[in-house]
C-alpha cells in the first residue's frame, strides 16, 4: 500500500476524522486534499476531545507529518487559532505542513458568501458562511491568492489592497451589504505571513518524492461524496471535488497511485446544509434514531 485515501460516502458528518485517527499511525502522510475551515473532524485521545477544521485528522500521531494540499482553501486567521488552540493543550504540530498552491480565504470571502446567501431568498444553498464558495471562484477565475504569495509580504499587501478593492466594490453596489473596513482588514492579515511562514512548502513536490520511494501517504476528505462539485447533489454541494480524483489532483499524484480507497458511510443517512432529502423520518421513528 503506498497512497490510500479515506472519504466520506454521503453528504458529510460520516465519522471520517475518527477513521483517520484510527488509521493515521500506518502512514508517513496525512494530507487533507479539499475544503477548508467548513469542515469538522472530531478525535477523542488521551489528550481530550479536538474538533479539527483545518488540521489533519492524523496530528496527533508522533511521525505523521500531517499537510494541507493545493485543493484546500486556507482561512488563515481560524487556522492560527485552531494551531495556538493544540499547541496549548500539548500537541506538537512542528510536522504540520501547508502547500505554496493553497488558496487563501480572505475577510471578504466571509462577506461574499453571506451576502450571496441572503440574496438566494428561497433557492439557498445552506452554506457554512465562512467564504469557501467566494474562495474557490477567486480561484477559478484566476484572481485568488495563495498561500505562497505570504512569502513576499509587501506583494502579498498589494495584491490584497487589489483585490479587496473589487470585492468591497461588488458588495456594496451589486449585494447592498456591509464591506470589510479595509484598514482593519489590512492590519489582520498582516500578521499572517509572520505567523504561517515557517509551515509552507512545496507540498506536491515532496508527496510526489515521497510517493516514488514508496513512502505510505494518506488522503483525508473534508467533505461526502455527494458533495462533490461535479458529480455531487448539485447545486446543494461544496466547491471543490471531494471524491479521490479530487485528492490525487490537489496532491500532484498519478491517477494509478491510490489502492484502496475507503468510503466511510453512516448506518443512518442524515444531510449536511439544504437540498433535497427524500427518504428523511420526520416522525417519531426519525427522532428515536438520532
Amino acid at each position: 500500500m503506498s497512497v490510500a485515501v479515506i472519504l466520506g460516502g454521503h453528504w458529510g458528518d460520516e465519522g471520517k476524522g475518527k477513521v483517520v485517527d484510527l488509521l493515521a499511525d500506518r502512514f508517513e502522510y496525512n494530507v487533507r486534499y479539499g475544503g477548508g475551515a467548513n469542515a469538522g473532524h472530531t478525535v477523542v485521545n488521551e489528550l481530550g476531545s479536538f474538533a479539527l477544521h483545518q488540521v489533519p485528522s492524523g496530528i496527533f500521531h508522533p511521525g505523521v507529518r500531517a499537510v494541507l494540499a493545493s485543493g484546500v482553501v486556507v482561512d488563515p486567521t481560524a487556522l492560527i487559532e485552531e494551531v495556538a488552540e493544540l499547541e496549548g493543550r500539548g500537541v506538537d504540530l512542528s510536522s504540520f505542513y501547508i502547500s505554496e498552491r493553497a488558496h487563501l480565504v480572505m475577510p471578504y470571502h466571509r462577506a461574499l458568501d453571506l451576502a450571496q446567501e441572503r440574496m438566494r431568498l428561497g433557492a439557498r444553498i445552506g452554506t457554512t458562511g465562512k467564504g469557501m464558495g467566494p474562495a474557490y471562484t477567486d480561484k477559478a477565475a484566476r484572481e485568488g491568492l495563495r498561500v505562497g504569495d505570504l512569502l513576499d509580504p509587501a506583494s502579498f499587501l498589494e495584491k490584497v489592497r487589489r483585490n479587496a478593492e473589487l470585492a468591497c466594490a461588488r458588495l456594496e453596489r451589486v449585494y447592498n451589504a456591509q464591506a470589510p473596513d479595509c484598514a482593519e482588514m489590512l492590519e489582520q492579515v498582516s500578521r499572517w505571513p509572520e505567523a504561517l511562514g515557517p509551515r509552507i512548502r512545496d507540498v506536491e513536490h515532496e508527496l510526489r518524492t515521497a510517493w516514488h520511494r514508496g513512502s505510505p501517504i494518506l488522503l483525508e476528505g473534508a467533505q461526502g461524496a455527494l458533495l462533490d462539485l461535479d458529480v455531487g447533489t448539485y447545486p446543494y454541494v461544496t466547491s471543490s471535488q471531494t471524491g479521490a480524483a479530487g485528492a490525487l489532483a490537489s496532491a500532484g499524484l498519478p491517477p494509478g497511485a491510490v489502492v484502496p480507497v475507503v468510503a466511510v458511510m453512516h448506518a443512518y443517512m442524515t444531510r449536511v446544509g439544504e437540498g433535497p432529502f427524500p427518504t428523511e423520518l420526520h416522525d417519531e421513528v426519525g427522532d428515536s434514531i438520532r
